[in-house]
């Protein structure tokens, strides 16, 4: 496996330049990531014949897009960047993909903080174009986890979000030091093993809103396991109990809302 233990030695995380301007495979594994994402929603609303058209699911998508991208690099800024002050006193710069005049691209975002963006989003195109939440939250909850396959692949492909040393013959050299493929990890649990039970699921759920309470809780369950393998943020480390990582914390935090979420959800259903 000596190939595959030195990928990165192999591999340019740009895929092609205009110009001065660097693509690099993370970028473009992002908007797979959507357009399969959107792909397996249309899918899933003609089949279950969910009654929403094409062009409906188009705006949406933009709304969701717009909201996730917003929300994961405010809550990157929120939870994770050290320098939040800065941030909060410049806000400008929050979006800022140059440095002294160089571009350097915009890094830095966080899961939990685009699930925030991307349920203000939801909230707010239902409201507009009147679709209850609920239902756009579950086709979601059944169409994202197979876009997320390709948003990790991107992290590997990009050399971010990198895992723990190891010894294991399948580990990744990482600047000398091996390291766990824990981008793939997270691929396997957090996307594809999720979609996989959905795709079987769906058609069993007793009320509108039971996908996505689900999906908050299996998520946040494959996010935790994941975070074992994964490199904790140099600048937070481990923040509770010498072992916990910040993403463990948030997962937790998610996995308890989401049951009291589905337990709402439950009780209401059936006084209806």
């Amino acid at each position: 496996m000596t190939y595959w233990n030195h990928i990165y030695a192999h591999l340019d995380p740009i895929a092609f330049s205009i110009g001065s301007v660097g693509v690099h495979w993370y970028g473009i594994m992002y908007v797979l990531a959507l357009l399969t994402a959107l792909g397996a929603a249309k899918y899933f609303v003609k089949k279950d014949k969910m009654g929403i058209d094409d062009k409906t699911l188009d705006n949406y998508f933009i709304w969701v897009e717009i909201g996730v991208i917003l929300g994961a690099r405010l809550g990157y800024i929120l939870f994770y960047d050290p320098r939040t002050t800065y941030y909060v006193t410049h806000p400008w710069q929050i979006f800022n993909p140059f440095l002294d005049g160089t571009f350097v691209g915009i890094s830095g975002m966080s899961y939990h903080g685009a699930i925030v963006g991307f349920l203000l989003a939801t909230w707010l195109f239902g409201k507009r174009h009147k679709i209850k939440t609920l239902i756009l939250l579950d086709l979601v909850a059944i169409s994202v986890p197979f876009g997320y396959i390709f948003g990790r692949i991107g992290n590997f492909l990009n050399k971010g979000l990198v895992g723990r040393e190891t010894d294991v013959p399948w580990g990744i050299y990482v600047d000398g030091t091996l390291r766990h493929p824990s981008q793939l990890y997270e691929a396997v649990l957090e996307g594809f093993l999720i979609f996989v039970f959905f795709y079987f699921y769906r058609k069993k759920k007793h009320f509108d809103g039971e996908l996505i309470a689900l999906y908050g809780m299996l998520y946040s369950l494959a996010r935790f396991i994941a975070e074992f393998f994964r490199q904790p943020d140099v600048q937070l480390g481990f923040v509770l109990e010498g072992w916990m990582s910040m993403g463990q914390v948030l997962s937790i935090m998610m996995a308890l809302i989401s049951l009291v979420l589905y337990v709402y959800l439950a009780q209401k259903a059936k006084k209806t």
